[in-house]
């Protein structure tokens, strides 16, 4: 059986890597069970943006305000991270810029930005002319745009290898290649899981942080876990990078598509956002659609080298929110549901589960995500 101080997690992607650094510097002996590689769910796929604002609707109140209570934690939490991990995340300051097509686009793109003025961002409203004073290569077709100055970016990959370096480093023992199949669940308690090798492993605290796989194990009845996987392709193009195209990330928002120049020359565009299950093949379509969307916000991307496409699954739930904390089992909590602002809500995340776990509280901004909110009546 598990020690008092002893914590499973499942996942090891920036959820559960991150717990995991935390828990084992507070003294907890974890142990994380990832059946691939760390990162290589939804963590490995992401284009790494913090924007707090970028895609949250105007009914997202709580979620907003986690959002941007999570914005405010990037700073401190990279110095922390990076001083244990010994490695950077490269945490760029480099600003968004919200980009309107045509006049529709712009009257949606204006009352967003009134919105963001009015819970206090640090915004600017530019004309076509305007934007392409900061980033000459956009199209001339683009009319207007808000510029979000306080908005950053990480690697995410680098990110993640930063976790599993912290983890490591404070003692937390991550085991890949490993399947969980099961949770060990007696007399109303989880006790721990089992593996498709059917080896137990007993703690005194299960944590699910398994992305869009969470849906997948076999929780008590109870707890119900909605979560779903939304396909996302995405591809990187090759720019000079000591001359690259675009120094802003680039979004127009009412076709989701995206454009984040990395320090490297790396140019992500993304995402498409599909309900097929996990079906992870590359399609015409989906790159069809990546490459026209960005081609009008920048024409000079079509001589650009292709340099890698993939495709990532992002974990969606049943609201906007996601599950952050303990359930109503003795014995179980969840980081899961963070739909396409995992990275972004990272910290925050990482935080309240964090605290959760070693205090019995969710802290009160996080009670909104409070797992119980689904739960069923014993």
């Amino acid at each position: 059986m598990g020690d008092g101080n002893s914590v499973v997690i499942i996942g090891a992607g920036v959820m559960g890597l991150g717990v995991a650094w935390q828990l084992s510097k507070a003294g907890r002996r974890v142990i994380v069970l990832e059946k691939n590689t760390p990162g290589s769910g939804a963590s490995r796929a992401a284009a790494g943006m913090l924007a707090p604002m970028a895609e949250l609707q105007y009914d997202e109140a709580p979620l907003l305000e986690f959002s941007m209570a999570s914005q405010k934690r990037w700073p401190s939490f990279v110095q922390e991270l990076e001083a244990d991990a010994g490695t950077s995340v490269e945490y760029e300051t480099s600003g968004t810029l919200l980009v309107a097509w045509d006049r529709d686009e712009a009257d949606d793109l204006k009352r967003h930005y009134e919105y963001q003025k009015s819970v206090g961002m640090q915004v600017e409203w530019l004309s076509g002319r305007g934007l392409r004073r900061l980033e000459k290569m956009l199209s001339p077709r683009i009319v207007s745009g808000v510029h979000c100055a306080d908005d950053v970016q990480v690697s995410n990959r680098r990110y993640v290898e930063a976790l599993e370096a912290a983890a490591r480093a404070q003692g937390a023992d991550i085991r890949t290649g490993v399947e969980v199949q099961r949770l060990i669940y007696e007399d109303d308690k989880v006790l721990g899981v089992e593996t498709t090798q059917d080896e137990k492993i007993y703690a005194e605290m299960t944590v699910v942080a398994a992305g869009a796989w969470s849906h997948a194990l076999q929780i008590p009845a109870r707890v119900p876990l909605h979560i779903r996987p939304v396909k996302g392709q995405m591809m990187a193009l090759q720019m000079d990078p000591k001359a690259p195209l675009l120094r802003h990330v680039i979004r127009r928002r009412l076709e989701g598509v995206y454009l984040v120049p990395k320090s490297d020359g790396t140019l992500v565009v993304g995402g498409t956002s599909e309900e097929m299950g996990f079906d992870d093949r590359i399609t015409a379509y989906g790159l069809r659609h990546l490459l026209e969307h960005a081609f009008e916000i920048v024409p000079g991307i079509d001589e650009l080298p292709v340099k890698e496409t993939w495709v990532g699954f992002r974990p969606a739930g049943r609201d906007s929110g996601p599950l952050l904390g303990r359930s109503s089992v003795p014995g179980l909590a969840m980081i899961t549901g963070h739909f396409r602002h995992g990275i972004q809500l990272s910290p925050l995340s990482i935080d309240v589960v964090t605290a959760a776990i070693l205090n019995d509280e969710l802290p009160q901004i996080a009670q909104a995500f409070d797992p119980k909110r689904f739960e069923s009546p014993i």
